[in-house]
């Protein structure tokens, strides 16, 4: 039968207290001896193992640097020279992480991270993302870097061996402010371009570097999703919007999966109390600038149970089909093991563009 699970959908439109997620795990892949003990996780540089070989302790100190706070936590994991990712990858899909980085990832390899990428969030619920060279994959999961060669005055990177700084500067972005403009004061030069040719970088899915003559800035911080429809609209080009919709999923899910599935009986009023507890969080969520006040809500989702009901040929006590009972009768009927809820929310953007027109 498989495990339960409830899948949380987000689309365009939009008694257990729902606590927030912490954000910020960024998962290295490296290059190297594989320590005893693999892999590492690293707080700060002083857990950075002496073994490490110094290119890949420089990887996690770019790591570290972070944004307006530095990432909550790296995990190294250390592969050998002629190995594949295969057993990184196995090894990071059973643990907890946000932002995937590989330094030494070779253009021929991109594609097999960016498809996994997209196995995890489609199709098991595991909303995680990687930070990729040059990889136009078109998909909100994958952050394309394509800002070419990189300067910090002790080195020039490729933009494979910076992917380890963006994933730190991502992870270390609250939720309520985006990584756009947001500067690399490291940096002494990077790759010009002009304005027309950032817009059309950007409107690719490409994550570019801006120097505005005293520093050097995230340019606009989009992910690498270009083609859009009804249910992925321009919003989730927004990393810090996708951020926002993963932290929310995966808190619903995890105290789902810890408090309420196979711990309550499926009545109505179990099913209210489940509404409220995510409708509570959704109240927290506006106190603290991520959801957009007065414009979030959960309920029963009416179309789905009905025809679930339709589907078991549901009659009421006195014999009555779905087609002959009223919404409440649908919201109240027994619909076994399932619960079918849908839910609108608005999540805050950021300023990103300002119009002013000024009149003399």
């Amino acid at each position: 039968m498989g495990l339960p699970s409830i899948n949380i959908t987000f689309k365009e439109q939009g008694v257990t207290a729902i606590k927030r997620g912490q954000r910020g795990i960024i998962a290295l892949i490296l290059r190297g001896a594989a320590p005893q003990e693999n892999p590492i996780e690293i707080y700060t540089p002083a857990d950075i193992p002496e073994s490490m070989n110094e290119e890949n302790r420089k990887q996690v100190n770019l790591a570290l640097m972070g944004y307006q706070r530095p990432p909550r936590k790296i995990i190294a994991y250390v592969i050998g020279s002629e190995k594949d990712y295969t057993e990184a990858m196995n090894y990071l899909e059973t643990i907890r992480w946000d932002y995937l980085a590989i330094p030494e990832i070779k253009p021929e390899e991109t594609t097999e991270v960016a498809n996994w990428i997209k196995g995890l969030r489609d199709t098991k619920g595991i909303r995680v993302k990687a930070v990729l060279p040059n990889t136009p994959a078109d998909y909100e999961g994958i952050i394309n870097i394509t800002a070419g060669e990189m300067n910090d005055n002790t080195k020039v990177y490729t933009p494979a061996e910076y992917c380890s700084r963006f994933a730190g500067l991502f992870a270390g972005t609250p939720l309520t402010i985006a990584a756009t403009f947001a500067p690399l004061p490291e940096l002494i030069d990077c790759k010009k371009l002009t304005k027309d040719e950032l817009d059309q970088a950007i409107d690719k899915g490409e994550l570019q570097l801006y120097n505005d003559g005293e520093k050097i800035k995230v340019a606009r911080a989009v992910n690498s999703l270009v083609s859009t429809n009804q249910e992925k609209g321009d919003s989730f080009k927004k990393i810090k919007i996708i951020d926002a919709m993963d932290m929310i999923h995966d808190d619903i899910k995890k105290t789902a999966e810890d408090n309420y599935l196979g711990k309550y009986a499926n009545s109505y009023d179990n099913k209210c109390l489940l509404i409220s507890a995510i409708q509570g969080y959704f109240d927290q969520l506006e106190l603290e600038g991520i959801l957009d006040k007065g414009k979030n809500s959960i309920g029963i989702d009416i179309p789905a149970q009905t025809a679930y009901l339709k589907s078991i040929n549901y009659e009421t006590d006195d014999g009555r089909t779905v087609e002959d009972m009223e919404e409440q009768e649908i919201k109240e009927a027994n619909t076994k093991d399932k619960v079918y809820l849908t839910a609108n929310i608005k999540i805050l953007d950021a300023i990103e563009e300002i119009c002013l027109p000024i009149t003399i």
